[in-house]
């Protein structure tokens, strides 16, 4: 299904795309969605997401390593479903997100737990359902975490997190290998922190970890990252420390606009190349995608309120809104923005705004449009980093989400209401 000649700047995906002059995700028609459950709607497609998963299991084919999906981009409890039951594990940031992971059926063995502010409550909870490593960040949580454990007379399993200072070359947002990111423990501090994790009581060394970013688009930067940690993991272990496995994290972006990221599978090939030039091709790996997975697997319906012409501007008034699609405010992202039924002819510019009381809330400038008010539109490339970040700001509830089987269409999130949103609240006295 090919998009309309006026409509071929959809990213590639095949599971999202025109028939006709409809615009489907998988075998179901997107206005039919938007008339069934309003707007603004997230959908995504089951297909998509596995699709970008059997990408990485390809490029895994006979070797020991574990996918650990990074839901940080997407925590919808459908969504983790359906990555729990193609075998993944996920890689956490909070209690909250263990929560989520245990109440869609995910093994907490498989589960990695990241972050620089790990709480006691949070290592606790944890500890107790038995998760499979804790990403450790800094020298001060390897002491929290050793106090921890050793008080409930357990051991935590741990891997450090290094920063490699390796430029990404991605939004300084979303970067997190260099020396002025808060994340991991600098290079040249590694060993020490190695010695010191193996002088406490209650840890166990099981791994080294490196994460640089997210939407990168170009293999070097993990080249270069991985040559960095071999260094370090040759160090470690010439010092009597073994490490087991080895995490290269996540990040690897997708086409948002006309951007290349390699494909993963090719991706991988060229790292375990490198790993099997230096000998540590055996090993096991740990890897943490998210965005790569379920980025270009979803798309956010709107509805046309308004069109405001201006003498500078002319504005395309929406439903959606910053507290839905949060990345343009906040990164200055591109989606592209496409009519779930086209009409024909070239259209005008617009920008394309929300209804939140903010300059900021805009979803995208100079969009090429032929819309009226009433008229359905697509925000494509929205299944990471939207409804995981989307907030209730003016009092607006969140959006429905629908997951997209082949021609069945399961609602996995109820739209919120304005009570909704303040149900948690009391008035004094």
């Amino acid at each position: 299904m090919n998009a309309p000649a006026t409509h071929q700047g959809l990213p590639g995906q095949p599971h999202i795309a025109y028939a006709g002059d409809q615009l489907m995700v998988e075998g179901v028609r997107l206005s039919d969605l938007a008339h069934k459950y309003g707007t603004p709607l997230f959908v995504y497609s089951k297909a998509a997401m596995l699709s970008a998963l059997g990408a990485y299991q390809r490029g895994f084919a006979g070797r020991k390593a574990q996918i650990c999906y990074a839901m940080k981009a997407n925590s919808g409890l459908a969504v983790l479903q359906v990555f729990a039951e193609a075998g993944c594990g996920f890689d956490i940031v909070s209690g909250g997100e263990l929560a989520r992971v245990l109440a869609a059926g995910g093994d907490p063995a498989k589960v990695i737990f990241s972050g620089v502010g790990k709480t006691r409550t949070e290592m606790k909870q944890a500890l107790q359902v038995g998760i499979g490593c804790f990403n450790v960040e800094s020298e001060a949580e390897l002491d929290v975490l050793s106090d921890v454990a050793s008080g409930l007379g357990m051991t935590a399993p741990v891997s450090l997190r290094v920063n490699p200072n390796v430029d990404p070359k991605t939004h300084p947002y979303i970067s997190t290998g260099l020396k002025g990111n808060k994340f991991g423990i600098a290079h040249e501090d590694t060993l020490r922190a190695y010695r010191h994790a193996t002088s406490l009581p209650g840890l166990k060394v099981v791994g080294i970890d490196c994460h640089i970013g997210s939407q990168i688009t170009d293999a070097t930067p993990y080249l270069d990252a991985m040559d960095r940690v071999l260094d370090l993991v040759a160090e470690i272990e010439a010092a009597g420390i073994p490490i087991h496995h080895i995490d290269f994290g996540g990040g690897l972006g997708i086409n948002y606009n006309g951007d290349t990221p390699p494909e993963a599978d090719a991706l991988w090939a060229q790292l375990l190349a490198k790993l099997d030039a230096r000998g540590y091709g055996q090993r096991q790996l740990m890897i943490e995608p998210g965005r790569s997975l379920v980025g270009n697997a979803g798309v956010c319906l709107t509805e046309v309120l308004y069109l405001k012409p201006g003498e500078q501007k002319n504005f395309c008034i929406i439903d959606a809104a910053m507290n839905d699609l949060p990345r343009p405010a906040m990164y200055q992202a591109f989606h592209h923005i496409v009519p779930v039924t086209p009409r024909p002819g070239e259209g005008s510019l617009y920008d394309v705004v929300g209804p939140v009381c903010e300059s900021g809330d805009w979803i995208g400038r100079d969009r090429q449009l032929l819309v009226r008010p009433g008229d359905t539109l697509a925000v494509l490339s929205a299944g990471a980093y939207c409804m995981s970040m989307a907030s209730n700001y003016n009092t607006r509830g969140r959006a429905a989400e629908i997951l997209v089987d082949g021609t069945k269409a399961h609602l996995i999130r109820q739209r919120e209401s304005a009570f909704d949103t303040f149900a948690l609240e009391q008035l004094v006295g």
